[in-house]
């Protein structure tokens, strides 16, 4: 039996399986790093949850990361990605925090954690945690402090011998909008009440802005991106000059001539669904399943002249990639595709090499 870890090409590969292509991973970097160099941009890795791939975007010259669960801080400390980690969530766990702690107190990572309440305060110090940002709410209806009450929490903060690095805050509402003028409207609206509360709070550091925004937040001192790695088919709506890079590998398991159907095994298992369906090139996709994806020729084409058949690969383009991926072990990374006359995608080629296989050693909490 072949295993994901012993296949040199795609043809060798048990699907599902995500794919990576390697030169679309390489501009989509270049073209952030050179609006966003260095430490000015702090890559999410709740996007992609891959310590390897974190290491690329190191090589890139991108030392600092932010995250989403304390899982992912311990394991980018682990893997030697400590010099500058962001906990840009909230958590009052004790058992999680004290971990982090001891990653600082050892000297094995600098981390910093978002904090919106005299709770949240409370937990960072008592974890050991010495450097905070004060998380202000600016339209997302997630966590974050109201404007107003941000000095009063950074006041709180310092006086229990914790560090006030800045103040952080999300314009999640906004950087998926299609519509140009609206997203920006958005992120100026946004960036307004973060900077008016960094004005109170002091520090260095405004933290915030996403994929969607990361060419009109002008205002943050570094932005917090992900998406952009590989993108997916909901930034791809925005026009950005991103490309999709990721794919999860299918193959097609069953086909109906009489009502005109095929079915991969890629489904609701495999792919993150919140943003809509996926898609498949010269395709129409029905629906998704647990284990099985249905989809046929687009309108317009007969099911003979579609032309799919059993044991067909397919590239299964998700429309939410932070979910999806998480959803998986590893990502095949490859060299050599072929350019869609359909989209800005590439195909991968079925007969092309697997450089790496990066672990999504990052999942869980």
């Amino acid at each position: 039996m072949t295993s994901s870890d012993d296949a040199s090409t795609l043809a060798t590969v048990p699907t599902p399986a995500l794919i990576v292509d390697r030169a679309v991973f390489d501009h989509n970097v270049a073209t952030m790093g050179a609006r966003w160099p260095g430490a000015a941009l702090r890559p999410h890795v709740k996007a992609f949850k891959s310590t390897a791939m974190a290491a690329a975007l190191r090589t890139a010259g991108h030392e600092g990361f932010c995250a989403a669960t304390t899982r992912e801080i311990e394991g980018l400390a682990a893997a030697g990605l400590g010099t500058d980690l962001l906990l840009a969530n909230e958590s009052v766990d004790p058992r999680r925090l004290a971990s982090l702690g001891r990653l600082v107190r050892d000297g094995l990572a600098r981390i910093t954690v978002a904090v919106d309440s005299d709770e949240t305060i409370d937990a960072a110090t008592s974890a050991g945690l010495r450097e905070v940002l004060i998380d202000v709410n600016v339209g997302l209806p997630r966590c974050g402090c109201e404007a107003d009450d941000a000095g009063r929490l950074a006041d709180r903060a310092r006086s229990l011998g914790l560090e006030v690095r800045g103040v952080m805050g999300y314009e999640g509402h906004v950087v998926g909008l299609e519509d140009r003028a609206a997203r920006d409207e958005g992120v100026a609206a946004a960036m307004h009440v973060l900077v008016a509360a960094h004005d109170v709070v002091g520090g260095d550091v405004i933290s915030g802005g996403g994929t969607g925004t990361w060419d009109s937040n002008t205002w943050v001192t570094e932005l917090q991106a992900g998406s952009f790695t590989l993108l997916d088919t909901a930034y791809a709506a925005l026009g950005l000059p991103f490309r999709p890079g990721l794919s999860v590998l299918g193959t097609v398991i069953s086909t109906n001539a009489t009502t005109g159907f095929a079915v991969a095994d890629v489904g609701l298992k495999a792919l993150g669904m919140d943003h809509g369906k996926p898609e498949v090139d010269g395709s129409f996709v029905w629906f998704c399943s647990d284990e099985h994806l249905t989809f046929g020729p687009p309108r317009g084409t007969s099911f003979a002249d579609w032309g799919v058949t059993v044991g067909d690969r397919v590239s299964v383009w998700p429309a939410h990639i932070d979910p999806t991926i998480s959803q998986h072990e590893r990502m095949h990374v490859i060299e050599g595709s072929t350019a869609s006359s359909e989209t800005a995608r590439v195909v991968p080629d079925p007969d092309a090499a697997i450089i790496e296989v990066w672990p999504v050693d990052l999942r869980n909490w």
